[in-house]
C-alpha cells in the first residue's frame, strides 16, 4: 500500500520580488518515483530545494516523514571546484553517516565501490572530478547521492547533459532505489523520464497544474497548457 511521505500545503517561495511557487499544495507518495515536469521557471528546482531544507519558505508548510537528512543531488555542485577525485566525490556521500573527512569503514568503502559500479564510473575513480565531461560528472554526483543511503533521494535534472547509455544507467539506479523502498523525487524536462515515474506533478509559473499517475497527467491537453500559456 502506498503511503504519503511528504505533505505540502499552501507553499510559497520568493526570491526577492520574484515568486517561484504560488500556494502549492500536494502529497508525495513514499517508496515511489515522483517526477516534477515543467518548463524552465516552473518551480521544479525551488520545490526540491524546499523539500531538501536548503530553500526557505515564504509561507506554507512541508511535512516530511522520518528524520534522516535527504540526499540532494543538484546539477552543479560546489565540489566541482575542489581538487578531489571521483572516488572522493562519491565518498562524500558517506559524510551523512561518518561526518566530514572522517576515516571510512570497510562497509563505507564497499558502498562507495558499489555506487561507482552502478553508474559505470569505477574506471574513473582516480581521476580528478574537474577533468570529467559534464555527463560523467553528473553520474558521479548521482553516485554520491546513492552513497548517502537516505530514505529520500532528491534529484535535479539527473540525466541532464548525459548520453543515452548514461541516462539509462541513471534511470535504472533510480528505479532500483524506489524498488527497495526509497522515496525519489526528481525534476526533469524529459517527457520519457516523467512517463517512467509512478507519480507526476505538472508545474508551470510556480503553480501545480496537474498531479497523479503519469498516464492521467501527461495528456496532450495538459502538456499544451503547461508549455503554451494561451492554451490554459
Amino acid at each position: 500500500m502506498t503511503h504519503t511521505e511528504i505533505e505540502i500545503a499552501d507553499l510559497v517561495v520568493r526570491y526577492g520580488r520574484q515568486v517561484a511557487l504560488r500556494g502549492l499544495t500536494t502529497d508525495l507518495p513514499g517508496a515511489r518515483v515522483t517526477a516534477l515536469l515543467g518548463p524552465n521557471g516552473s518551480g521544479k528546482s525551488s520545490l526540491l530545494g524546499v523539500i531538501a531544507g536548503v530553500v526557505p519558505r515564504a509561507a506554507g508548510t512541508v511535512e516530511r516523514r522520518g528524520t534522516r537528512r535527504p540526499a540532494y543531488v543538484v546539477q552543479r555542485s560546489a565540489v566541482d571546484t575542489l581538487p578531489v577525485t571521483v572516488r572522493d566525490t562519491v565518498a562524500m556521500g558517506r559524510w551523512a553517516h561518518r561526518g566530514p573527512w572522517r576515516r571510512l569503514t570497510r562497509r563505507d568503502r564497499a558502498v562507495v565501490d558499489n555506487c561507482l559500479d552502478r553508474l559505470d564510473i569505477g574506471d574513473l575513480a582516480g581521476r580528478p572530478l574537474g577533468a570529467l565531461s559534464g555527463g560523467q560528472r553528473q553520474r558521479a554526483l548521482v553516485a554520491q547521492g546513492l552513497a548517502q543511503e537516505s530514505g529520500l533521494l532528491l534529484l535535479d535534472e539527473p540525466a541532464a547533459g548525459v548520453d543515452l547509455a548514461a541516462g539509462e544507467l541513471i534511470a535504472t539506479a533510480v528505479a532500483e532505489e524506489a524498488a527497495r523502498g526509497v522515496t525519489v523525487v526528481l525534476a526533469t524536462h524529459d517527457l520519457a523520464t516523467a512517463e517512467r515515474a509512478g507519480h507526476c506533478l505538472l508545474l508551470a509559473d510556480g503553480r501545480l497544474l496537474a498531479q497523479g499517475p503519469p498516464g492521467e497527467v501527461l495528456t496532450p491537453a495538459a502538456l499544451a497548457r503547461t508549455w503554451f500559456p494561451a492554451a490554459r
